[in-house]
């Protein structure tokens, strides 16, 4: 009889954690699901009324198609969406470093000194705010090629929220650190790398995933300016060969993209805040 008690709280202790993990599960992924659910029930009725809107079910037909076979390759201007992500993710990332490495120690220089601060802080202002597509053509002709072009725009556009964020995180260093150093007389080296890094490390993270977010929204106009091979060059051909089904499947590829991004850089924090 005792052994059939405990049998029996045994089961039901492990129904209660397995609820558990169940109810964990089910409150992580069902409100996500919902809104999926919601965005593509809106996008079914707004095709209705606008008869040259593709619904949801011909765009997702569509966008299985392109993913059934997304590396074929039968010449430069016909490629599998499999190449032309990898593309565009290409010239993303390179612009992406490339405006890292410039934002990051001139972030630091800011953030250090108020001084520097003074004399940039004029540059930056004016720069930062001016539309990605007005450095295209001083890419162009700088640089003599469309693809380098579109690198040097996402570059120029990506470095800014890396640069402000390193020179918030830099600046907002509590005194009592800096009191800290200079006791122990710490050498600039030892003092950026072990003081001033560590601490405003989330900071160059959060620009991080903002310059990564933006060079991938600006990497879509400057492929349609550029052409060649890229998802933004796949997504003007669609329009001109009139075909919005391919058009809208790349919109929602380019997204899913863009949340595998951003879910990566927030686990990142995630991680270092830790």
């Amino acid at each position: 009889m005792v052994n059939v008690e405990k049998g029996i709280r045994s089961k039901l202790l492990s129904f209660s954690v397995n609820f558990r993990k169940l109810s964990v599960i089910a409150t992580a992924i069902l409100p996500p699901i919902f809104g999926i659910f919601l965005f593509f029930l809106f996008w079914f009725f707004i095709s209705i009324f606008i008869k040259e809107l593709p619904g949801p079910i011909n765009t997702l037909k569509t966008l299985f198609e392109l993913l059934s076979n997304p590396f074929y390759d039968l010449g430069p201007n016909d490629k599998g969406i499999g190449w032309q992500m990898l593309a565009s993710l290409k010239r993303v990332f390179l612009g992406f470093l490339i405006g890292s490495l410039i934002a990051l120690p001139l972030g630091f220089l800011i953030g250090m000194s108020s001084t520097v601060r003074r004399v940039l802080n004029p540059v930056v202002q004016v720069l930062r705010p001016v539309s990605p597509m007005a450095w295209f053509p001083i890419g162009l002709a700088v640089l003599k090629a469309s693809n380098e072009a579109s690198i040097f725009v996402i570059a120029i556009t990506s470095l800014w929220p890396t640069l402000i964020n390193t020179a918030l995180g830099i600046s907002s260093l509590p005194e009592d650190y800096k009191n800290l150093s200079r006791v122990f007389g710490f050498p600039l080296r030892y003092y950026i790398l072990k003081v001033l890094l560590p601490y405003s490390l989330p900071y160059i993270l959060t620009g991080f995933r903002l310059s990564l977010g933006i060079g991938w929204m600006v990497i879509v106009a400057s492929e349609m300016l550029a052409g060649g091979v890229g998802i933004g060059f796949f997504v003007w051909d669609s329009w001109n060969a009139l075909n919005l089904e391919n058009v809208l499947s790349a919109i929602l590829l380019i997204g899913i993209v863009g949340l595998f991004i951003d879910f990566f850089f927030a686990k990142l924090m995630e991680r270092v805040r830790r």
